[in-house]
């Protein structure tokens, strides 16, 4: 992938043309990331001028999951999250779903190698990152605090890493549904199955992972 250019410091202005449809800009997108791919001079210019306001929801939806203890805003997560991107040479971009779910693996590795460069400055000293697994049924009502059980990020990670070793795709899917934010059917179109089998899947994963922890 082509050397990436660090977005801008602050969300770029509002067009002041009607926004075009989901379905028309989530095909911009997939475009875009292409030509990325390509090596096209101009694509990741014009990418990021599409993505940076969701990769900001994003970034925003994943810190207000976490407890006290987190030190970085959302912009500079996005930073950090858009340069990991940017060092996916073999990635092959083939929807907006894809990208988004990707850049939230980033953001949560991110998280996590800050918790634990935190963790080895206090000489093994009690810094507690947290996140919430939750038991909503719906991302976003994860999102807002609702029925969460606080878990260490490092520890969240090390379970997923686990999970991943058994079963890859309820791993991804936690990726999806809870760090990219995705609904169950969006969940469902970017892994090619039904929305009751992500339901089903989903309920498993939960349950797995507060087994896991709580071992």
């Amino acid at each position: 992938m082509p050397n990436t250019p660090p977005p801008p410091a602050v969300a770029p202005p509002r067009s002041r043309t009607p926004s075009p449809s989901a379905k028309a800009a989530g095909h911009a997108v997939t475009e875009l990331l292409r030509a990325w791919s390509a090596g096209e001079p101009h694509a990741s210019d014009s990418l990021v001028q599409l993505v940076y306001e969701e990769l900001r929801r994003q970034a925003r939806l994943t810190l207000r999951r976490e407890g006290e203890g987190h030190t970085l805003q959302a912009t500079a997560l996005v930073h950090e999250a858009w340069l990991r991107l940017g060092g996916q040479h073999n990635a092959r971009w083939e929807s907006r779903t894809q990208f988004f779910a990707l850049a939230a693996r980033m953001m949560r590795r991110v998280l996590v190698d800050h918790a634990r460069t935190r963790r080895a400055l206090k000489r093994g000293g009690a810094v507690h990152v947290t996140v919430g697994i939750g038991s909503a049924d719906h991302a976003g009502e994860v999102a807002e605090g609702t029925s969460l059980d606080a878990v260490d990020v490092i520890a969240l990670d090390d379970a997923l890493g686990r999970l991943a070793e058994i079963d890859p795709q309820k791993a991804r899917l936690v990726d999806l549904r809870y760090f990219a934010g995705l609904s169950i059917p969006e969940a469902a179109a970017a892994l090619g199955v039904s929305p009751a089998t992500v339901g089903r899947e989903w309920a498993i994963a939960r349950m797995w992972l507060r087994r896991d922890l709580e071992a």
